[in-house]
Order: structure tokens, then C-alpha cells, then sequence
């Protein structure tokens, strides 16, 4: 007679076996960079703001992702115009383990005649030579040393923040990198590099799409461009929200973020605008980092 004991432990989302055909599944995720406008600051808000139920989940500005990794879809569509970012996605989904080994390099020579050369890359060529995931080590190691984490470019595309001053900055998280790329492989996730309009066309009646574009600037000094290459101009408010009426019509939740600006109320006032307060983490100045108000838009009750 052979007696098999099985022991489950269940807390707090974690599910433990001593069946070693049951495979583990626990995700703790969160982003892997920091990301300009990123939004782990208003998690409990915009959790709020969603529906209770939706189908399929579209972020066309996924950014670093802060909703996207605490929601862990099971079906999901990512987007974003960012080149460098979205190749970071898919290197951690497809080549997490020569990420890490590289990671580990830039590491172990980090300094900022090291950053500065590497940071160059961009301005003699070498980057058009590099693999995807050495660019996606780049640009991960760059975000993790450089000033206050930023990303931002030149009019020519090439990466201009200076070196950061951190006494141990984090380079290398090698659990949450395995982690995501085992989310991003067991479940439908799609990794997009498209138009924002574009990424969204196949959702359907009963899915949800949260926008989180570049926002509105508030004042005068604020740029549409610090951190796209491409920019994102008011034409481009009009054309995002013209996409937001037309899932609209089609039965769509959508949700979106934006600054309080009066031409985004102006341009959402046949929506649902909910005002909400902000923590700015990624000013190039310490006294722009304060509290803002920003704008939750709902196309739902």
C-alpha cells in the first residue's frame, strides 16, 4: 500500500506543497525600473476608480508598470512607444538569465566613467552593434545609477541624464527579473511597440484599458518631449481622446490619468473626472517633487 501526504499551505495568496508536481505559484510583482510618471503612488486610487469585473487588459502607455504588475493579469496587451523600454519587456520575458549575467557585469564595474561610456553608445554607433539583450542591459543598468532615475533624451534620441551620486544603488534584483519573466511566459501577455491607437483596436465589449499618457504640462516650463523622442503634442490629447470615445461606443471600460489641467477637463468633460492627489517622485529639481493633483477619467460609473 503506498500513501501519499499532501500539505498545502495557504497565506496570503501563497500556495505551498510538498507535492513536487505541483509547481509553486506565488508572484510578488512590481516594476523592474523606474519609469517618468510612474504611478505605484496611486495604486490604491486607481484600484478604486476600476471596474469590478472586466475581460481582457490593455495598457497602451505601460511605462513602468506599476497597475500592470499589481494587477498580474492573466490576459493582458502592452504597449508603449518607448523602443528601448519595450525591448527591456521582452529580454526579461525571453532572455532573463544573460540579462542577469549581464546586469552583474555592469555591477561589479559601476563608476561613472563606466556609466559615461556606456551612456555613449548611443552617439558613436556601438548601440546599432549591440544584441537586444545587451541594449536592454544598458538601459536597465543606466536607469538604476543615473540622476534620480530618469529617462531622457536629445533631439537626436541620445540618452543625456547625467551620473547619479548613490552610495549602493540596486543594480540587479535577480528574484523579481525570474519572477516577471515567469509571469510574462505562463500567461497571455501580448508586448507591443506600436501607435497607442493601434495597441487597443482588438479590445472588445466587457475588456479594460487604462491610459497613462504623457501628461498635459502644467505650466510653461514643463515639456511634452522630456521623455520621448517623438513627442506627445496636444494634437495628440485630441487624437488619445477621440480613441477614449470610441471604445467608449464600442462597450470598453477605459480609464485614464492625466494632469489637472483645464484643457484636460476641458477634453473629458463628457466623462466621469475625479480629482486625486499625487506623490511626484522624478523632478529633475527636489522642490518639483512635492504633492500634485492629477485627474482620474472614467468612461463608467
Amino acid at each position: 500500500m503506498v500513501c501519499v501526504i499532501i500539505i498545502s499551505l495557504h497565506l496570503e495568496g501563497i500556495v505551498m506543497s510538498l507535492d513536487t508536481n505541483v509547481k509553486l505559484k506565488y508572484y510578488n510583482l512590481q516594476p523592474f525600473t523606474k519609469w517618468t510618471g510612474g504611478k505605484r503612488q496611486l495604486l490604491g486610487e486607481l484600484r478604486s476608480y476600476m471596474p469590478e469585473t472586466y475581460g481582457r487588459y490593455f495598457e497602451p502607455f505601460v511605462g513602468g508598470g506599476a497597475l500592470f504588475f499589481d494587477l498580474a493579469p492573466e490576459q493582458a496587451v502592452i504597449n508603449d512607444f518607448n523602443e528601448e523600454l519595450i525591448n527591456a519587456y521582452r529580454q526579461i520575458k525571453n532572455n532573463p538569465a544573460e540579462l542577469i549575467n549581464l546586469l552583474i557585469k555592469h555591477k561589479e564595474n559601476n563608476s561613472k566613467d563606466y556609466y559615461l561610456a556606456l551612456r555613449s553608445a548611443d552617439r558613436d554607433g556601438r548601440i546599432s552593434r549591440m544584441t537586444g539583450v545587451e541594449r536592454a542591459a544598458r538601459i536597465l543598468y543606466m536607469l538604476r545609477v543615473d540622476f534620480n532615475g530618469l529617462y531622457r533624451v536629445n533631439s537626436k534620441n541620445q540618452f543625456n541624464v547625467p551620473y547619479g551620486r548613490y552610495k549602493n544603488p540596486k543594480i540587479v534584483d535577480v528574484d523579481l527579473l525570474y519572477q516577471i519573466s515567469e509571469y510574462l511566459n505562463e500567461n497571455d501577455i501580448e508586448i507591443l511597440q506600436t501607435d497607442f491607437a493601434e495597441a487597443v483596436k482588438d479590445a472588445q465589449t466587457g475588456d479594460f484599458v487604462y491610459f497613462d499618457p504623457p501628461y498635459i504640462p502644467l505650466n510653461e516650463t514643463s515639456s511634452f518631449t522630456s521623455y520621448t523622442h517623438e513627442g506627445f503634442s496636444y494634437e495628440e490629447q485630441v487624437r488619445l481622446r477621440n480613441t477614449f470615445k470610441e471604445l467608449t461606443e464600442r462597450g470598453v471600460y477605459a480609464m485614464l490619468s492625466n494632469s489637472s489641467s483645464p484643457l484636460v477637463e476641458e477634453l473629458y468633460k463628457d466623462f466621469n473626472i475625479y480629482f486625486v492627489e499625487a506623490q511626484r517622485t522624478n523632478g529633475a529639481k527636489s522642490s518639483s517633487r512635492g504633492k500634485i493633483s492629477e485627474i482620474i477619467v472614467t468612461n463608467y460609473d
